[in-house]
């Protein structure tokens, strides 16, 4: 069965966001979380991988392989990159994400069952 485009956000249903997002709660270190590439841009395909964007200056490395390896554990049928905005150094990477990105989810809006 396949979900109507109004069922979607971002290509995306809401059960795979929940998850997502299920998970994000759990660490008081994230302020913001920026979707962006293709599904924030719109011009996403099916197979889309989700590209994330963490604003969470006191995030520590071994922090965030942790939430990339249990995102990966909710075995969603499309590949999350994850990135933590303090480690970006590519200039004209921090620049597509300012001109492009959407907030995905903001420390206020995220479940509150941390």
């Amino acid at each position: 069965m396949s979900l109507a485009a109004s069922e979607l956000r971002y290509g995306l249903p809401e059960s795979a966001i929940k998850k997502i997002l299920g998970i994000l709660s759990q660490y008081p270190e994230i302020e913001h979380v920026w979707l962006f590439g293709s599904r924030a841009k719109g011009n996403f395909r099916t197979g889309s991988d989700i590209d994330l964007c963490l604003e969470a200056p006191k995030l520590t490395l071994c922090k965030r392989l942790e939430i990339e390896n249990r995102l990966d554990d909710l075995l969603l049928p499309w590949n999350i990159d994850l990135l933590a905005k303090h480690e970006i150094d590519n200039p004209a990477l921090l620049e597509h994400i300012r001109r492009v990105g959407v907030v995905f989810a903001v420390e206020a809006t995220m479940p509150v069952d941390r």
